[in-house]
């Protein structure tokens, strides 16, 4: 309520703008020659907002802001780091290698490498001291307490891992099937890894929860339910001019964007939830109900295994 007009403050000055919470971000792209006019436009846009703030009787902390270029390692090798910083008024903020948004860790190549390691060593700091007292505990202990201090971490925000390459994901791969041990109270060379992990504990892989993530954002999509720069990604074949004859437009296909750069573009909610929402059978598009829809698609993503 008390900063709703910022995105006013930000639009005068041409900057995108995105907030959560009590968690503003300013964002603005830009090509390698164009960075000291994008500095210059983001100094103005937060003193401006600094002034407004000010009227207001609120206060900016500029202990917590934080600055982050990001593109790809070619692109971030040709940027002067000397003149990346931003001033604002007598404080100077530097660009940081890293930044945590709502919990996950954004590096600046956006490779996610660092968020992933910090989840696995949570993780596997969990799961030690739970293995301590694993022979005072019954299997349903056991697992409640795996699921709230490591396969929760696991799952929070994974849909930012979509298209991950496979080396980042096996990170938390290792993490699931250490978990799955402690649960059984198995060894780790013992056998039948897969079925105690698929069969007695229902748990999915990595890689299929983060399609089970990206499934249930696009049906959220589809039915209006989702925030409003999600659903702006999410358009049907048929609703596209000229393209109301297509197989795809019948099937209630989804359009998914061009994208040029393989390890970047593709990792996209643009790209990867219509892409993920297309592989689904018919059966997973129909109007059902939003628990139906999740017991669905487990059960075709289980039947997999």
């Amino acid at each position: 309520m008390y900063t709703a007009d910022l995105e006013e403050k930000a639009d005068e000055h041409g900057v995108n703008y995105h907030t959560f919470a009590d968690d503003t971000q300013l964002n603005e792209h830009c090509r390698c020659d164009d960075t000291p006019t994008t500095v210059g436009k983001l100094e103005y846009c937060v003193t401006d907002i600094n002034h407004w703030m000010a009227a207001h009787r609120l206060k900016q902390n500029t202990e917590k802001t934080e600055l982050l270029w990001s593109g790809s390692k070619y692109s971030l090798s040709k940027l002067d780091c000397r003149s990346l910083a931003i001033k604002l008024g007598s404080d100077t903020i530097e660009p940081s290698g890293h930044v945590r948004v709502l919990g996950v860790i954004i590096s600046s190549d956006l490779s996610l490498e660092k968020h992933v390691s910090a989840v696995s060593a949570t993780c596997f700091f969990h799961l030690r001291q739970i293995r301590r007292v694993r022979q005072s505990l019954d299997f349903g202990s056991a697992k409640t307490l795996v699921q709230a201090f490591v396969t929760s971490r696991v799952d929070f925000c994974n849909a930012v891992l979509a298209a991950s390459p496979k080396v980042i994901t096996d990170k938390l791969q290792r993490v699931m099937n250490s978990a799955s041990r402690v649960v059984t109270n198995t060894r780790k060379y013992d056998s039948g890894l897969s079925r105690l992990m698929h069969d007695e504990l229902h748990w999915l892989d990595v890689t299929d929860q983060v399609r089970f993530k990206l499934a249930v954002l696009m049906y959220q999509c589809l039915h209006r339910t989702a925030p409003p720069y999600l659903m702006d990604s999410c358009t049907l074949t048929a609703e596209v001019t000229g393209s109301q004859h297509l197989r795809s437009a019948t099937q209630r296909k989804l359009v998914v964007l061009c994208y040029r750069l393989n390890s970047f573009s593709r990792r996209r909610f643009s790209v990867a939830g219509p892409s993920t929402c297309n592989s689904l059978p018919d059966m997973q598009n129909h109007n059902s109900s939003f628990d139906t829809f999740k017991r669905q698609l487990k059960t075709y993503i289980f039947a997999k295994y």
